[in-house]
């Protein structure tokens, strides 16, 4: 008995070897060299060429506002109106100053006729009729001034109507019945019918790059929303200052004829040089390797990985650009690389063959 707990207490001391670690399988891919043209997409919203904030050029109370967001107008149809009651009482006294104004100057007027017959018989001096003929040309001074006035009056009195400059779609409302508005005030914005733009925006390194294509016809194309094809677009207009909050730049592509709604979404799309000898790679592919970019490499022959610096020039889509660090031939680990160690044996993946349905057997025919 002492014997066997010896051997027992032998047994628990040895160490049990580790399991051999089981050879990982990884998906890979041969690469070539070959060329490739870097793009990029911006995301757009397609407005009108022309938007005007439209206010009232005197203050007051908003009465009314037919129009509402969305609505199609005509060049000359009412958009808002103020209370007109403040202007009218102007205007009333404008006319009341301006009927003074002509009574004046026609009292005026009528005696300096009379006091020219008199200076002509010689009943009065020089001296007296110098100051009826100021007299009359003070009236009618104050006569001009009282009707550029009644035309002021007459003018603010018109201002209470908002009415549409253009024809077009109300994109924007910014005020509401009962409101008490200061001049200028936005009530509504009109995006003018014409022109349509894609306005999108680009960071400041891009900014160059976009000054170069004003003007040329189809340098970035265009792409709505949900469409798998693409129409050209022309640049136009570039900011020339960054948004304060952004810190990016506002670009206008002219879309010419493209079947597109004011407001709705497309893609820009900025196709760059051809690159040669570039070697296209998934993303998956890439690791980081203190602080550089790499991809693990797979040895066939000894059935091992290592890793291999990389130089990326930029990603396109799901792909990335390698331009250094691979050569053709090269077979590259595509999936899987986070679980690797410099080394470590692995397999290529091999794809499960589907297992062969077995076949039916006949059903037997049913005796009658």
């Amino acid at each position: 008995m002492l014997a066997a707990l010896a051997l027992l207490g032998l047994a628990a001391c040895s160490k049990q070897e580790a399991p051999p670690e089981p050879v990982r399988a990884v998906r890979t891919m041969k690469v070539n060299d070959g060329s490739a043209r870097s793009s990029r997409d911006y995301a757009a919203e397609i407005r009108a060429r022309t938007e005007s904030q439209l206010g009232f050029r005197v203050g007051g109370k908003l009465q009314s506002r037919p129009v509402n967001l969305g609505d199609t107008v005509r060049r000359g149809q009412v958009l808002a109106q103020l209370d007109p009651q403040d202007l009218q009482l102007g205007q009333a006294s404008a006319q009341a100053a301006l009927m003074a104004a002509q009574s004046s100057f026609t009292q005026a007027d009528a005696d300096l006729k009379r006091y020219r017959e008199l200076r002509a018989k010689g009943f009065i001096g020089e001296a007296e009729l110098e100051k009826h003929d100021l007299a009359q040309k003070t009236a009618q001074a104050q006569l001009d001034q009282a009707k550029a006035q009644m035309s002021v009056q007459r003018n603010q009195t018109g201002y209470a109507s908002l009415a549409a400059e253009a024809s077009g779609v109300i994109t924007a409302v910014s005020a509401e019945p009962g409101q008490v508005l200061a001049a200028g005030t936005a009530v509504v914005r009109l995006a003018h019918d014409g022109p349509r733009d894609a306005v999108f925006t680009v960071p400041e390194d891009r900014i160059g790059e976009f000054r170069a294509l004003i003007g040329k016809t189809g340098g970035v194309a265009l792409q709505a929303w949900g469409a798998n094809e693409s129409a050209p677009a022309t640049i136009h207009e570039v900011a020339a200052a960054a948004d304060s909050t952004t810190r990016t730049f506002q670009v206008k592509a002219d879309i010419g004829n493209a079947p597109l709604r004011l407001g709705q979404t497309a893609t820009i799309r900025v196709n760059g040089t051809d690159q040669a000898g570039v070697i296209r790679l998934p993303l998956s592919a890439l690791i980081e390797l203190k602080g550089q970019s790499a991809v693990w490499l797979f040895d066939a022959a000894a059935g091992t990985v290592r890793q291999q610096v990389v130089s990326v020039s930029g990603a396109d889509g799901n792909t990335v650009i390698v331009t250094g660090g691979l050569k053709a031939g090269d077979e590259v680990v595509t999936a899987g690389t986070h679980v690797l160690n410099p080394g470590q044996k692995v397999k290529r993946y091999a794809e499960p063959v589907p297992a062969s349905a077995p076949a039916m057997t006949p059903a037997p025919a049913a005796s009658h």
